[in-house]
């Protein structure tokens, strides 16, 4: 019973430590993290990142201070890929999770900022086919298909 007692208040101790860094965290001016996210989230998304970006402050400040943080901050920013890889990464998952329209209407416009073509788009959505299904691809594609006709061709010169 001691153990457990001592266990219990250990663990208490840990989530209480974590919460009140959180705190100082979140009051703190733009950190590294953010300011290095926010940077990358522009490069990437644009006004649409943005966008995303200011409906969940309406909803969760933490969670958009998170979103910029994490993965535009931590993950995007690392040297290791360049960003086209990573949006053709972010893509193909997307496609394959099936539940993510927002998210990868997101990203495909991402992946055409970056510098994808529409044919390579494509071509990782229909790659998606073998590992996740017909019906994600399809779904994938008609993603693809609203954010290529929000997205104009840039006309030949």
């Amino acid at each position: 019973m001691r153990r457990f007692i001592a266990v219990l208040m250990a663990a208490t101790l840990s989530v209480t430590t974590s919460h009140v860094f959180a705190q100082t965290q979140e009051h703190t001016p733009m950190n590294d993290r953010y300011t290095r996210g926010l940077n990358q989230l522009k490069a990437i998304d644009g006004r649409d990142g943005e966008v995303v970006v200011e409906s969940m402050r309406k909803i969760s400040p933490d969670f958009a201070r998170y979103l910029i943080e994490y993965p535009f901050g931590d993950i995007y920013a690392r040297p290791q890929l360049d960003l086209k890889s990573r949006e053709i990464a972010t893509i193909a998952a997307l496609t394959a999770i099936g539940n993510a329209r927002p998210q990868l209407e997101v990203h495909i416009a991402a992946g055409l900022n970056v510098g994808l073509t529409r044919e390579e788009i494509l071509e990782i959505i229909m790659q998606m086919s073998v590992y996740a299904g017909f019906p994600a691809a399809i779904n994938g594609l008609n993603a693809a298909q609203a954010v290529f006709d929000r997205h104009p061709e840039p006309e030949e010169p």
